[in-house]
């Protein structure tokens, strides 16, 4: 696998960053990115994290009515991620707490990713040329991402230098590696897609699954209601403490894995060895998450919700029949994920905070929430209502 190409690269006109860049460009702009996902640099974080879920705290008790108004959780959690991502990447919020909407540029990037879903599967019936013209000639929400990410990507330009969040190591070595300002531009929106949409994909995955599995969310409650004795002390270090909602987590990762497909690769002409089998070259190929997390090969009981699973041992887990490596919602090898340190202290962060501060049911008109929805690698996520009632 390492010797086939990324298969965005091909198209041309698109500029590289951290997702499609060849070997020796992705180590360049991750190595110039690791400071920012670092312990370190998370814990000078911290506070600027916080904010967020306090004022996405503070918004859900204004507007919750005492669990007589069902709220769209999928919504808040999107607004909180992007707010979050936004002021690291950007030095700005999209200030869609502030406003409780979105931002249009958040609006236009689901309209993106949607459209390269498409570009993607008329690669894979054959129709390179007729990609290559539409990419060329530009799609009005692609046009639109570029033109907001470029006006955000020169206003944290012009702010004071060692600002120390996620884009600072880059833009530091922007004049030494020669990075052209559309490649920052590029690598700004993959942080900010990346950084926010998956994981408010898998909060909202995990509060449908617990909402719909009781028993599951009283433990979890109990969890974290006898860990704290007041929200103040829920923060980075605190909620690492907390086995079980790891273990919810990964379940809904596995359950609901936020990006259900890897990057797809074009096999190089001659073929190549995968995975025990010869490929012939040209042969599009991906790994895809959705069936390595149900398949029977890899879990027992694939389609059942057990957080369970996730507090044996590999050994214990094994035996049990499941296998625990096969869990990799952010990929393995020297392209894994960057931000997963980050991704998951945001979750728990929010999660504790969350069931600590609420008890929840699950409205009429979300049930089957997953099974309602479409993929475009990411999901086309729908309304998740959940009536909060605040804990007394």
């Amino acid at each position: 696998m390492s010797k086939t190409e990324v298969f965005n690269r091909t198209l041309r006109d698109v500029p590289t960053s951290i997702l499609n860049a060849d070997r020796e460009e992705h180590s360049k702009f991750r190595r110039a990115l690791s400071h920012g996902f670092s312990d370190s640099a998370m814990r000078q974080q911290e506070a600027m994290i916080v904010k967020y879920i306090d004022l996405l705290l503070k918004r859900l008790h204004e507007e919750c009515g005492e669990g007589k108004k069902k709220l769209n959780l999928e919504a808040w959690f999107n607004w909180t991620t992007f707010d979050i991502v936004g002021d690291l990447v950007f030095g700005q919020s999209f200030k869609c707490l502030e406003n409780i909407d979105y931002h249009p540029w958040i609006e236009f990037i689901f309209s993106s990713v949607r459209f390269g879903a498409i570009l993607v599967a008329m690669r894979y019936a054959g129709l390179d040329t007729l990609v290559q013209t539409i990419v060329k000639s530009g799609n009005v929400a692609v046009n639109r991402v570029r033109k907001y990410t470029d006006e955000m990507v020169r206003t944290r330009l012009a702010m004071e230098k060692d600002r120390d969040d996620l884009f600072e190591g880059i833009v530091k070595r922007r004049e030494e590696w020669n990075i052209s300002f559309q490649k920052l531009s590029s690598n700004a929106f993959i942080l900010v897609l990346a950084g926010s949409e998956t994981t408010a994909t898998t909060l909202s995955g995990a509060t449908y699954l617990l909402l719909t599995h009781p028993d599951i969310l009283a433990k979890l409650s109990e969890e974290v209601r006898s860990s704290f004795s007041s929200a103040d002390e829920i923060n980075i270090s605190s909620v690492g403490k907390l086995p079980y909602m790891l273990a919810v987590l990964n379940e809904s990762l596995r359950m609901y894995p936020p990006v259900t497909s890897s990057l797809v690769r074009n096999v190089p002409p001659g073929g190549e060895q995968i995975a025990g089998q010869f490929i012939p070259g040209g042969t599009f190929v991906e790994i895809q998450h959705w069936s390595m997390n149900h398949s029977k090969e890899n879990w027992k009981d694939p389609w059942a919700f057990d957080p369970q699973r996730f507090l044996a041992t590999p050994e214990e887990a094994a035996k049990a029949g499941n296998n625990l490596e096969a869990l990799q919602a952010f990929s393995v090898g020297p392209r894994n994920c960057i931000g997963r340190n980050l991704a998951y202290a945001e979750m728990r962060m929010i999660m504790a905070r969350i069931v600590y501060d609420f008890d929840m049911k699950l409205a009429d008109e979300s049930q089957r929430w997953i099974e309602r929805q479409k993929s475009y690698a990411l999901w086309d996520r729908i309304p998740l209502y959940v009536h909060l009632t605040p804990v007394r």
